[in-house]
């Protein structure tokens, strides 16, 4: 059973829970580390007038949520010219230029993200990054939030045969950790992303940056949270410290 970011369901947290001992936590990148996707709404609406699409008017940010958030620019591009791949790929190429540029002044970490990574230290769990971000918007991401020392690697959705919604990108970094599905939890803020962690057969903590609540619903996340701040996701934080026999004080203290 899942639950909202607003209410509260006694299921949630063990179901989120069934991964104790945890191993492993994996995250994905855009709008989940950080707020990015206003940065990639301003980028699409200033460029893809200029390409014709929708006749020159711009897109809506509803518009974006539904057909862009968190896909791979391969299915970006066939949504934008069906008929002329080469052009949409062009025009991602560009997007991701503007992107970076902007992303220097003003990328901003998820409200708890430091602290969650300090419990993640303390217990020694593994961490990778999973995103579909191109490689150097991902490599500027994580090096803008200070977290380059963080993540013992970065999976790409373009070194899968498969990219997000697919399971494959999130199977691949279990690979490449040697660790377990039934022992590691993963942090997305999209349907194609929680999709793919619920089809890698982890449970999934969705965060509701940006994208609507019912939508990520419909992905089946574990547990919906509003940042890392979020009581109820320090609620599960602590169940997993009481699994693994931490004390209720060491587990407080670390908030």
């Amino acid at each position: 059973m899942t639950v909202s970011a607003t209410g509260n369901s006694s299921d949630s947290i063990p179901s989120l829970t069934q991964a104790a001992p945890l191993e492993a936590v994996l995250f994905d990148v855009d709008g989940t580390l950080c707020d990015s996707d206003p940065i990639h709404y301003y980028a699409f609406r200033e460029l893809l007038p200029e390409t014709g699409f929708n006749g020159g008017v711009p897109i809506t940010e509803e518009f974006y949520v539904q057909n862009f958030a968190g896909k791979h620019n391969d299915d970006v591009a066939a949504i934008l010219f069906p008929d002329d791949i080469e052009r949409g790929l062009k025009f991602c190429e560009d997007k991701e230029a503007m992107f970076r540029r902007l992303a220097k002044e003003q990328l901003k970490a998820v409200d708890g993200l430091y602290k969650l990574r300090k419990w993640i230290e303390d217990r020694g769990l593994r961490r990778v990054a999973v995103t579909n971000a191109p490689k150097p918007n991902a490599e500027l991401m994580i090096s803008l939030l200070g977290l380059s020392d963080f993540f013992e690697a970065v999976i790409l959705g373009s070194d899968c045969t498969r990219a997000k919604p697919f399971p494959d990108p999130y199977l691949k970094a279990l690979e490449i950790l040697q660790v377990s599905k039934d022992h590691s939890i993963i942090f997305e803020d999209s349907f194609s992303g929680i999709t793919a962690g619920v089809a890698a057969g982890m449970p999934v903590v969705g965060l509701t940056t940006r994208n609507p609540e019912n939508l990520l619903m419909q992905a089946k996340p574990a547990l919906l949270i509003k940042n890392y701040e979020d009581p109820k996701l320090w609620a599960a934080l602590e169940e997993f410290d009481k699994r693994a026999g931490r004390s209720t004080d060491t587990a407080f203290a670390n908030k």
